[in-house]
This record gives structure tokens, C-alpha cells and sequence, in this order.
């Protein structure tokens, strides 16, 4: 793919602190619920940081590369297909694939 493709224009590049929050949807707090994490064919327990409609913040102490596809069990909406869209530390962020 090439630089300005359609999945890379989604890419947010986290080696900075977010300075003010320009995000469109609403985001529920979610650390005291749990998921699984299918990343590179393994099955992983991650605690979820927040949720929104369209994707998800965990904790992962893996390093996936961003635009890798994941998928994560949610118990209330059971397998979404996902993409890495950030890393950094022990988080990432994920968007969920339509």
C-alpha cells in the first residue's frame, strides 16, 4: 500500500501526548470489563481501557504493528474483526472493521 493510502489516512502516530481530544464519539470506560485478543493466531485476556461504537482502547503488553488485523471478543458483541491504528507503552488503540 502506498503512503497516502485509505487505511494509513486513519493512522494516528502516538509518540506524543494528545494535546486536546478532536475524537467524534463518545467513549465508555471500560477497565473493569475483560476481552480476548486474537493476534497472530493466539488467543490473549486483555483488560479494556475505554469502548466506543467504532473501536477500543486495551492493554496488550504485545508490540502488533499498526494496520495489523486483530480481532476481539466482546461478550456483548461477540467476535469483531479490528485494526491496530496505535501503539504505545502497554496500550493500543483498535478501530473495528464494518
Amino acid at each position: 500500500m502506498g503512503e497516502n493510502s485509505s487505511l494509513n489516512a486513519g493512522i494516528v502516530p502516538r509518540a506524543v501526548k494528545r494535546m486536546f481530544d478532536e475524537r467524534g464519539e463518545e467513549r465508555i470506560d471500560a477497565r473493569s470489563q475483560t476481552a480476548v485478543l486474537g493476534f497472530r493466531g493466539d488467543a490473549h485476556v486483555v483488560r479494556l481501557v475505554n469502548l466506543s461504537d467504532s473501536g477500543a482502547m486495551v492493554h496488550f503488553a504485545e508490540t502488533p504493528h499498526i494496520g495489523e488485523t486483530v480481532t476481539l471478543q466482546l461478550l456483548d458483541r461477540g467476535e469483531v474483526k479490528a485494526v491496530v491504528r496505535w501503539v504505545r507503552d502497554d496500550r493500543i488503540g483498535i478501530n473495528f472493521v464494518a
